[in-house]
């Protein structure tokens, strides 16, 4: 997003960076604490989340991982690495 200094800056601050650049965009990052994780923003690891859950309560019912290849369009070694610690020993 776009946002005009002159708009949102102290006077003072808005010199003192001029010093250092001026009529270009300079991307600001968040603080380390505000920054949301991977797929936070657009709900991916939401989704992911659920995903996993369903596939793991459907192996837990007895579905089979090639089964679940098929469903959920993933590989062996993915079905696999989501249910391991659900697999009975």
């Amino acid at each position: 997003m776009y946002v005009n200094a002159k708009k949102v800056l102290p006077k003072h601050l808005l010199r003192e960076i001029q010093k250092y650049v001026q009529g270009v965009e300079v991307y600001i990052p968040r603080k380390p604490e505000a920054r949301m994780g991977w797929g936070e923003r657009n709900g991916t690891r939401k989704y992911i989340t659920e995903r996993n859950n369903e596939i793991i309560s459907r192996f837990r019912q007895g579905e089979s991982i090639h089964s679940l290849m098929d469903k959920y369009h993933l590989g062996y070694d993915s079905i696999r690495k989501i249910v391991s610690p659900y697999r009975k020993k």
